[in-house]
């Protein structure tokens, strides 16, 4: 359930998805202008030549993925995938299966498109299974990092914002799949949720 008290929905400081109030964290704007200033990396490190795959990881990357790509500047394609893990009706906590994938990755330069990068599980398992499959180049591209939570190795390639380990939501990150419309990003209140 969203409560939004008969506010504007764009302009909202403090909302409530189910049962806890989030407060606004990172408005639009600064999104777009660090969203910017990854393109802008991206299109200084591809030539024309390249051609890279965008590989955009949904649920949460489909708002960051669109805004992306409206400022990429050189020739690209782009494939939304789903992961998963599950094996039977059990998950097994390790991604399996590449959903949706329409084009070989062989031989070609990847771009994987992400939310949000915390512990790092999913994305590791992702560039397993695209070496795998025989991808030349793979790089990493995230909205938001959690630098404290991510343990990993692999190499976060494009990080457009880095935060703490906070619960957040809107922008296409969810709470039980409520507030990934909303255009700010939210972080949990945890004054009002005691």
């Amino acid at each position: 359930m969203i409560n939004f008290a008969g506010t504007n929905f764009f302009n909202m400081e403090r909302i409530k998805l189910h049962d806890k109030y989030f407060k606004i964290y990172i408005e639009h704007q600064e999104i777009l202008d660090k969203i910017k200033m990854v393109a802008d990396q991206i299109n200084s490190n591809y030539s024309s030549d390249d051609v890279p795959l965008f590989l955009a990881v949904l649920n949460g990357s489909f708002m960051f993925a669109a805004d992306l790509m409206k400022e990429i500047g050189i020739p690209c394609e782009i494939s939304f995938i789903k992961l998963s893990s599950y094996s039977g009706t059990e998950s097994t906590g390790e991604v399996k299966e590449i959903i949706g994938l329409n084009s070989s990755v062989e031989g070609r330069k990847v771009i994987v498109v992400e939310d949000i990068v915390d512990t790092g599980n999913t994305i590791t398992d992702l560039h397993k299974l695209l070496v795998e499959a025989k991808a030349a180049d793979i790089k990493i591209c995230t909205l938001l990092l959690k630098p404290n939570a991510y343990k990993k190795s692999l190499k976060i390639d494009y990080a457009a914002i880095q935060i703490p380990n906070d619960f957040i939501v809107g922008y296409g990150l969810d709470y039980d799949e409520h507030g990934r419309q909303l255009k700010d990003i939210y972080v949990l209140d945890k004054d009002n949720n005691k």
